[in-house]
């Protein structure tokens, strides 16, 4: 008897294909449609952007997820360079640096399910943000690929919303990220 079809099947992300770029621009109106231009006008898709002001707010930092072929990222990478605003513009991919990510996962919970849904919850160390009759709402951080777990091992139990902050980086010791 042959297998049944499932269907086609995505192929896992392999960590390469994956790039974090992070830019210092100035803060001021404008900047992040000229920065998202650039990557449009090559066809890279931004994965998520998270942008704060800087410690002095007279800057801004962007950190930018992208996956996509390295040779048009470097590409990027120098005509980003040219845009006036942008003081600095850093891919990460392979430097040392603290990353991080943070995800709200709001579920529809029956009451014979919240036991395995709170173990789950407590494996990766998430915290509940909001406990309705029908519904709970949890709160994680950590890697992008824990939270691909999370929210893969919630799927079954009715996930019906979900929010991701985008990953944000800093590079370890010294060294200006």
């Amino acid at each position: 008897m042959a297998a049944p079809e499932l269907g086609p099947t995505i192929a896992p992300r392999r960590r390469d294909d994956v790039h974090t770029i992070s830019l210092v621009v100035n803060n001021k109106p404008g900047v992040l449609v000229r920065v998202a231009l650039v990557f449009a006008r090559r066809g890279y898709n931004i994965e998520s952007l998270v942008v704060s002001p800087t410690v002095d707010g007279d800057f801004s930092r962007m950190t930018i997820t992208c996956s996509g072929d390295p040779a048009t990222l470097e590409q990027i990478i120098k005509q980003l360079h040219k845009l006036i605003d942008v003081v600095q513009a850093t891919d990460h991919t392979r430097d040392d640096a603290y990353e991080t990510e943070i995800a709200l996962v709001k579920l529809r919970a029956e009451l014979h399910e919240r036991t395995e849904i709170l173990q789950i919850a407590e494996h990766f160390g998430a915290k509940v943000t909001d406990y309705g009759q029908d519904s709970i709402m949890l709160r994680v951080f950590g890697a992008s690929e824990k939270l691909d777990a999370f929210i893969a091992l919630l799927r079954p139990y009715g996930m019906r919303e979900l929010v991701r902050s985008g990953k944000i980086l800093m590079v370890r010791g010294l060294q200006e990220t």
